[in-house]
């Protein structure tokens, strides 16, 4: 693909002192100007309530941020003094937006910019819908050059909640214009999902039905909600992790191959595979909650436990599905889908688990067991592949046991976030979610949260979920994949009783 190329820009972000501008959005702006890609004309507006803050402070700010991340050179320190400015919003009255909109004029007017705009919604969800009012309605939805909406997940609550919140963008701004940003996406790694499915002639013939028995993926955290119960007690797991992250591994898993390698086409497949997913049951999903536990030696509290949390919530922490695909590639094969907080470790892996041959010629033998073949797709951390095949044990009696062909990147990833926001200012939109592709996922979890309300399970933190969840995988005839850890990865070599529980 052609290199990218960034037009001189104002970088305006809604929330702009908040946590995500100080954690993700400001050292991916970091990274790009380091590679070269914002020059000197482009500018970054901080939108914010801050008390007492200006431009200098805002300056500051930045430079400080940046300090805490190791990225303290003179040439970014320069940056933040240069092209870093800040407008107050107050409490987001019609005045305060107007403000807002003479300022990004006067700075466009001051360093000549041509007008274009990435306007970025840094903001609690609830602040979405009058925020993007008022951008329309003041006409910062169109400019003399181009305008792009970037707005962050969670993108509504339910389906009711996304249609309404669909309608209200595309009353001000394209579909064109509309970037609902989701940060897996960003990394090289599930972009190099689709290199590997569809740029290797091994894989593709073996990718349906014919040859997979399951696929598995995990989106396992050790944290707890880390202070943020005020979010979580209103969203859980389904709403926090799976109708987006699981959702969108789930679908470039799953997906046809596009046409060209391009917005248009992957997000047209990933659609008709949600669209081809059959209902989900109340046996097809399992709730839980953790409890107090042990994580790395160390005992933890419960989530009823933790500051902000109801004492007699039920809310999610750990969600566990079970997909089925209505087509030709996939029908029969069973897609698991889990996520969790207070899991014993942090890991993002897809497991792709082949069928064990027809025939076993090794039935004569009785200590001899044929594994299947699993292919380990790992996101984070130590991102990479894993596939695992059968050997002979050296000597006798006859005996195999399973190896692993083993795949790391051994160079610095580029943080996702600095993708992504590469491709907003670059325009395209390979990488963003659909408003298509909002509404189908909905469609099938919003049943999930009003139709059958599961019982949240309590399950020990440091454990991978509730007892439950095996239970019920077992009554499939499968085991969970348990990721094996990255020394026995590393080392090439990861066996079966590490990768099933």
């Amino acid at each position: 693909m052609p290199a990218k190329k960034v037009e001189p820009h104002l970088f305006v972000v809604m929330g702009g002192t908040g946590d995500l501008m100080h954690r993700k959005l400001l050292p991916a702006l970091a990274r790009l100007r380091e590679a070269g890609y914002l020059n000197n004309h482009s500018g970054v507006l901080g939108v914010a309530r801050t008390p007492g803050m200006d431009d200098a402070g805002f300056r500051k700010w930045a430079c400080d941020a940046l300090a805490e991340e190791g990225m303290a050179s003179e040439q970014l320190r320069t940056w933040c003094e240069t092209s870093f400015y800040f407008e107050p919003i107050g409490h987001g009255d019609v005045k305060d937006y107007h403000g807002v909109a003479k300022r990004i004029e006067e700075i466009e007017k001051a360093t000549n910019l041509s007008g274009n705009r990435a306007l970025y919604l840094a903001l609690p969800p609830a602040a979405f819908p009058p925020t993007i009012t008022e951008l329309g309605k003041l006409g910062l939805n169109k400019s003399k050059g181009w305008t792009r909406l970037v707005i962050e997940k969670p993108f509504g609550r339910d389906l009711q909640s996304a249609l309404e919140l669909n309608a209200l963008v595309h009353n001000y701004f394209d579909e064109s214009q509309t970037y609902r940003i989701d940060h897996y996406l960003g990394k090289e790694t599930v972009q190099n999902l689709l290199a590997f499915r569809f740029g290797n002639a091994l894989f593709e013939p073996l990718w349906n039905r014919d040859r997979i028995d399951n696929v598995q993926i995990t989106v396992a955290e050790d944290l707890g909600i880390e202070k943020r119960a005020g979010y979580y007690e209103t969203a859980g797991a389904l709403r926090d992790m799976v109708q987006n992250h699981l959702t969108q591994l789930f679908t470039l898993t799953a997906m046809e191959a596009p046409a060209a390698f391009d917005a248009d086409s992957i997000r047209s497949e990933k659609v008709k595979v949600l669209r081809s997913v059959m209902p989900i049951g109340p046996e097809d999903v399992i709730f839980g909650q953790y409890a107090p536990g042990t994580i790395n030696g160390k005992q933890v509290p419960g989530y009823r436990q933790e500051p902000g949390v109801a004492k007699e919530s039920h809310v999610e922490t750990f969600v566990a599905l079970k997909l089925a695909i209505a087509n030709w590639r996939w029908q029969g094969v069973p897609f698991y889908l889990r996520t969790g907080k207070r899991l014993p470790r942090r890991v993002t892996q897809i497991a792709v688990t082949f069928k064990l041959p027809p025939v076993s010629l090794f039935r004569s033998f009785d200590s001899c067991l044929v594994h299947p073949n699993v292919l380990i797709i790992t996101l984070q951390p130590d991102e990479g592949f894993d596939l695992s095949f059968e050997v002979k044990s050296p000597g006798s009696p006859f005996q195999l046991e399973t190896h692993n062909m083993h795949f790391r990147y051994d160079s610095v990833m580029p943080l996702a976030y600095q993708t992504l926001l590469l491709d907003v200012l670059a325009g395209d939109q390979t990488l963003f979610v659909h408003a298509d592709e909002v509404e189908a996922s909905w469609r099938l979890y919003s049943p999930l949260l009003y139709e059958y309300c599961p019982l949240a399970h309590q399950y020990p933190a440091g454990m991978w979920g509730p007892g439950i969840v095996h239970t019920r995988m077992g009554q499939d005839g499968r085991n969970w994949l348990v990721p094996a850890s990255s020394k026995s990865a590393e080392s090439g070599n990861a066996s079966l009783k590490e990768l099933s529980t």
